[in-house]
């Protein structure tokens, strides 16, 4: 719960739950991987709230541009790199109007209170489409754009240290 605090803002105490706000169910979920680590993961029941279609869809990179990217990294001798982003759809805010009521699963004192979320979270089913757009955001500032056969591909002009120029990806 320390890591997904950052996706509630929560309401003072004595004031109701905040108007144009609907509420919305969550609960924990825990689950133990195959390397026994134990993980666990709040999460909203997204289909107790309706959202518009447009609002949920989020593309994603297709498995021939992938294979594309490896051969030209294998062709031009460039290094591939790859990464976990930790709790991704927490980095992404939301535009859903929803909240919760402060459960077992919130500290002693928050227990009982509403809490507006104002971060993506599992279980909205906006989240894949908030966290693509908030990604995309953060390519766009980094000086990376789309490419026009996938826009899932994102791609920057860079320099090697001994001259020869390429595009990263």
């Amino acid at each position: 719960m320390k890591e997904v605090r950052k996706a509630f803002e929560v309401i003072p105490d004595g004031q109701s739950a905040p108007i144009g706000y609907q509420k919305i169910p969550c609960h924990m979920i825990f689950d133990i991987k195959f390397d026994l680590t134990r993980k666990a993961r709040l999460v909203l029941n997204g289909a107790k709230h309706e959202v518009p279609k447009e609002m949920t869809f989020s593309s994603v990179v297709s498995r021939d541009s992938v294979r594309i990217a490896f051969t030209l990294a294998a062709l031009n001798g460039l290094d591939i790199l790859a990464a976990d982003i930790q709790n991704a759809y927490l980095s992404a805010p939301t535009e859903e109007r929803l909240y919760v009521i402060a459960g077992l699963e919130f500290p002693p004192d928050l227990r009982g209170r509403p809490a507006k979320i104002v971060r993506a979270l599992y279980g909205m089913k906006s989240s894949g489409a908030r966290f693509r757009d908030h990604l995309a955001a953060s390519l766009r500032d980094m000086g990376y754009v789309s490419c026009k056969a996938d826009p899932d591909v994102w791609m920057k002009a860079a320099t090697k240290a001994d001259g020869t120029k390429f595009y990263s990806y």
